[in-house]
């Protein structure tokens, strides 16, 4: 689903589809972060060296290990991003801002393609 998701951004940049472009580049970061692990420092609380502490040291020092997300992982990602602009787009329909609503029922739409087309 990645692939397709970045496949339909490059589709999205060379059409200037600004909806298509804010909900995947939106999607593909929730992906990337839901695959950071999070830092924790050495044992003695201080990484790094005597300029600047916590500072990684040496060649590779910074690469971090990723979490690997399955399909399914990726999946619930997505739909919870749907989810979100879905209700963010029912709220603002409550306040009377109709432009911004479907501005995000587009960009969920966007969405709910790719989810439907793993399922």
């Amino acid at each position: 689903m990645r692939a397709n998701l970045r496949d339909e951004l490059k589709t999205a940049l060379k059409n200037r589809n600004r909806v298509a472009i804010t909900a995947l580049r939106s999607a593909l970061a929730a992906i990337d972060n839901a695959e950071a692990v999070p830092v924790s420092p050495g044992a003695d609380g201080k990484a790094g060296n005597e300029h600047v502490v916590g500072a990684a040291v040496g060649l590779g020092a910074a690469e971090a290990m990723r979490r690997h997300l399955t399909e399914e992982d990726i999946c619930t990602i997505v739909n919870r991003e749907v989810d979100e602009r879905t209700s963010a787009a029912d709220e603002y329909e409550r306040l009377g801002r109709t432009e911004q609503a479907e501005q995000l029922r587009a960009e969920a739409a966007v969405l709910k393609v790719h989810l439907e087309s793993v399922e």
